[in-house]
């Protein structure tokens, strides 16, 4: 495909929107993803989205409308998550564990019902960015809009939070109020990701661009700032590489990320 022919496909509508919420996919995946690695909750982010399988499941066998059946449920089923780990004595890893081995469990057994439903297999697992409607953009810009506000009432908070949690309870900070905010609003996140690059990769969408600042960046807010503009410039680049060679468009996004990722391991290497 020549160039021509990749500027013509990035004017049709569909391709417009799909690069746009691969920006806003990226930035929020970045912001939202420092705080994961920073509190060690990357194993959170997976489960979550493995759970979503599930929450697609319950979606088809109940007729609800996919999109907002998924938010409510990784939402639901991220608290339910966050409210066993503190209620009882076992480690936040053993949890995470039962809980991502039974929400794969139930959605495979309620999966085999929907005997007119296989062929969406597919989508579910690798997503479909270039399916992306205005409503999904909508959505995404309403949940960046909210996060950033989030993140600047409550920045100094947030650092003490990530940073040292006995010295924010210490001095007064509502530690839960905030986890619990942060984990609905990772959830949203995760359920619209999911619409995009599907349950095997929505954790890397989160993860990568973060890992790769973390590197970059020793300051809270430039290494958040890093993360967002690492996850929208890959974006934009995995969705230019997709359209111009026919490769798959959200695998393809995360393929950047990767490179991206080694590329500055060996820079920080040689730094």
């Amino acid at each position: 495909m020549n160039l021509a022919d990749v500027l013509s496909l990035f004017s049709l509508p569909f391709m417009q929107r799909a690069v746009l919420g691969g920006v806003l996919l990226g930035i929020l995946g970045g912001i939202l993803g420092s705080f994961l690695i920073l509190r060690r909750l990357s194993l959170f982010g997976d489960t979550v989205g493995h759970s979503a399988m599930l929450g697609v499941v319950l979606a088809a066998l109940l007729e609800l409308p996919s999109t907002w059946t998924l938010i409510g449920f990784t939402v639901a089923f991220g608290l339910g998550v966050i409210y066993l780990i503190d209620r009882t004595d076992l480690g936040s890893d053993t949890v995470l564990c039962i809980s991502l081995s039974g929400s794969i469990a139930l959605g495979t057994i309620g999966f085999s019902y929907l005997k007119g439903y296989r062929g969406n297999l597919l989508s579910i697992l690798f997503g479909d960015i270039l399916a992306i409607s205005n409503t999904d953009l909508i959505l995404l810009l309403l949940l960046l809009g909210v996060t950033l506000a989030w993140l600047i009432i409550s920045l100094p908070e947030q650092i003490l939070l990530t940073l040292n949690t006995d010295l924010a309870l210490v001095k007064g900070v509502p530690v839960r109020g905030h986890r619990y905010f942060f984990i609905v609003l990772l959830a949203i996140t995760i359920a619209l990701t999911i619409r995009a690059v599907g349950i095997l990769l929505v954790n890397g969408f989160l993860v990568i661009p973060a890992a790769s600042a973390r590197l970059i960046c020793q300051q809270f807010v430039p290494f958040l700032a890093t993360a967002a503009g690492i996850g929208a410039m890959s974006g934009v680049i995995g969705m230019v590489i997709s359209g111009a060679i026919d490769l798959p468009s959200g695998p393809s996004i995360i393929l950047i990320q990767l490179l991206g990722f080694f590329a500055v391991v060996l820079w920080h290497r040689q730094g």
